[in-house]
């Protein structure tokens, strides 16, 4: 299906030579020069970005290895 749509876009430098790179190479027409570059936009999946786990010194000396009793030392006897 053939769908025809007029409007104007203003393009940045970069865009619109690549879009008359891929004309000069592909031989092809404008419409289809940028339709071809937005599909391969597209079809692009983000990289996904590597967790860090980032932490700080927060001066605590809490022994963590009994839950209940590091929760009644922050949080006092009568916390819970």
């Amino acid at each position: 299906m053939l769908r025809s749509m007029r409007t104007t876009v203003v393009l940045d430098d970069d865009v619109a030579a690549a879009i008359d790179q891929l004309r000069r190479s592909d031989s092809v027409g404008l419409s289809e020069a940028v339709n071809q570059l937005i599909r391969a936009g597209l079809r692009q999946v983000p990289r996904a970005r590597r967790f860090r786990q980032r932490s700080a010194p927060l001066g605590l000396r809490i022994d963590v290895s009994n839950v209940a009793e590091a929760l009644e030392t922050l949080d006092g006897a009568g916390g819970r």
